[in-house]
């Protein structure tokens, strides 16, 4: 009687009770649950005819299409590993992606053909290339094969998934090293998928956005979780405001998940972007910590509801969530962003976290010691991929050590405070870049800031901001340290501003500090 856990069982539930409703939507194609599911049996049917088996792995390059969506089904439930790739790597990033995952197939969006064109010899192993739109050159036509495929029956005669296998593959950004593989199991997938729709719940009808990259951590999970509640996908290629507001409108759209970054581009949007906004749509952030002042203004200014979540990849990713309380009602919108700021809480279903000192002993619940996030429990990867010292690095004493510094406040909730090793220490005074970041945030003119620390003659290291400013404002970087300094115990003061067009990010969101610091000298100080 049991039954492995695996988001193939959401779907197998949703292809019977959904059939007719709306599945898809990608530009002018609408696709109900029949015809989706009907694509994803035929395309696993073709991968098998390729020679794709259990535990073979078969990579994606692609942006948030339909193509990549149905690798999210077509690949699992063939007992195969899907390997999505971030489309905004090199072509040399690519070719080792692929050949460390030892994908034999890979399939890549138009706009990544030729890159990956250009390194397919270096990819010997790869038996198949295969093009999600169109055709090209020698590759397999994506569409084409699929239209030739007949859809297999009876399913019950595809491979047996147990949920402690491999259901992706999904490599972390490499910003200072190769990436990393993070292995995700049935298991893992399912746990996070089940969490999310205890404390955010969709519904059958609602509307979901792709605002975050279908790559990114299986897109939060919400490939599977969309489709479990037996919502509808919209796939969205490129985020731009003007295209998010519009479909946000066209499609009545009642939810979406992006990092803070992307709600920094929404909520300083110019009018003619924005058009006419539909209030009530729900929110997902996490990736970096977001600031109050941006919650504030999607919340007041857009009538949104946002709500924080935390994790990493490796943690399938949700680990907590700044659960609404009855208590937070009451307090003023400043102070209800405050506290929606932090990362919260336990997920019901994503195990133990603790935050804890050098020794490995638990912090206070005080608000102010700091500590490291370590968790255990059903999200926690399987390890990365073929590498067993990074793995022991991280997991060796039973607990995922996640690198973040935080404290835990008197009611429970988590508050990242930095990336340990971002942590500024100043005269022997430990600097929060987060909370120099929120403060900053605050200025009228300033849209996007990052705080990094750089060696200091007097202090060993101080602070110094790098700051964006909104369109058509202007501040004196004099200005914006008097303004951080009525905010600000003075120590946390950046010593100098420097204002930048923009700030060097990932392709997820995060703001790639250690590229600030390295060409901190060649920016030049103001």
């Amino acid at each position: 009687m049991k039954v492995p856990l695996t988001p193939l069982e959401f779907a197998r539930r949703s292809r019977s009770l959904y059939a007719d409703r709306e599945a898809v939507v990608d530009r002018d194609l609408r696709l109900t649950y029949a015809q989706f599911f009907d694509r994803c049996d035929r395309w696993s049917g073709a991968l098998r005819r390729l020679g794709v088996g259990p535990g073979d792995r078969v990579a994606y390059i692609a942006p948030n299409t339909h193509g990549q969506l149905e690798g999210f089904y077509a690949v699992p439930q063939l007992g195969a590993v899907l390997v999505p790739i971030n489309f905004r790597l090199t072509p040399g990033d690519f070719a080792y992606v692929v050949n460390h995952s030892g994908a034999s197939v890979v399939c890549a969006h138009s706009d990544q053909l030729e890159a990956v064109e250009g390194v397919r010899a270096q990819m010997p192993e790869v038996r198949h290339f295969v093009a999600l739109e169109g055709a090209y050159r020698n590759w397999l036509d994506y569409e084409s094969t699929l239209a030739a495929e007949t859809p297999e029956t009876p399913r019950r005669e595809w491979p047996t998934v147990d949920e402690d296998d491999l259901i992706s593959i999904n490599y972390t950004s490499g910003t200072t090293a190769r990436p990393k593989g993070v292995m995700i199991t049935h298991r893992n997938a399912a746990f996070n998928v089940i969490g999310t729709l205890i404390h955010l719940p969709l519904r059958p009808g609602d509307r979901y956005l792709w605002t975050l990259p279908m790559f990114h951590a299986n897109g939060w999970t919400y490939t599977w979780t969309v489709t479990a509640a037996g919502a509808t996908h919209v796939c969205l290629p490129k985020v731009e405001p003007a295209a998010v507001f519009g479909l946000v409108r066209r499609e009545r759209i009642g939810w979406m998940c992006a990092a803070p970054t992307v709600l920094i581009g929404l909520a300083n949007a110019p009018a003619e972007a924005r058009g006419a906004v539909p209030r009530g749509v729900h929110v997902v952030t996490a990736g970096a910590s977001p600031s109050a002042a941006t919650i504030e203004r999607l919340e007041g200014d857009l009538g949104w509801e946002v709500t924080h979540v935390y994790g990493l990849t490796e943690t399938s990713p949700f680990i907590t969530v700044c659960e609404p309380r009855p208590e937070h009602q009451g307090l003023s919108p400043s102070d209800r962003a405050l506290i929606k700021a932090r990362q919260g809480v336990e997920m019901i279903t994503s195990g133990e976290l603790r935050v804890v000192d050098d020794q490995g002993a638990e912090v206070p619940w005080d608000g102010e010691t700091l500590g490291e996030i370590v968790v255990r429990g059903n999200v926690v990867m399987d390890g990365y991929y073929h590498d067993p010292d990074a793995t022991a690095e991280v997991m060796g004493d039973g607990w995922f050590h996640s690198g973040d510094g935080a404290v835990v406040h008197e009611d429970g909730f988590v508050e990242i405070r930095d990336r340990l090793k971002d942590v500024i220490i100043s005269g022997g005074e430990n600097i929060s870049s987060v909370e120099v970041e929120g403060s900053l945030l605050r200025h009228p003119a300033v849209q996007e800031v990052a705080i990094v620390g750089l060696p200091d003659e007097k202090w060993g290291e101080a602070p110094h901001a790098f700051v964006v400013l909104r369109a058509g404002a202007s501040v004196s970087p004099e200005d914006l340290k008097l303004f951080a300094r009525d905010r600000l115990a003075h120590f946390k003061v950046p010593q100098t501003v420097t204002v930048v067009s923009e700030l060097p990010k990932t392709a997820t969101g995060k703001i790639q500090k250690y590229v600030l610091r390295a060409g901190a000298a060649s920016i030049g100080k103001q």
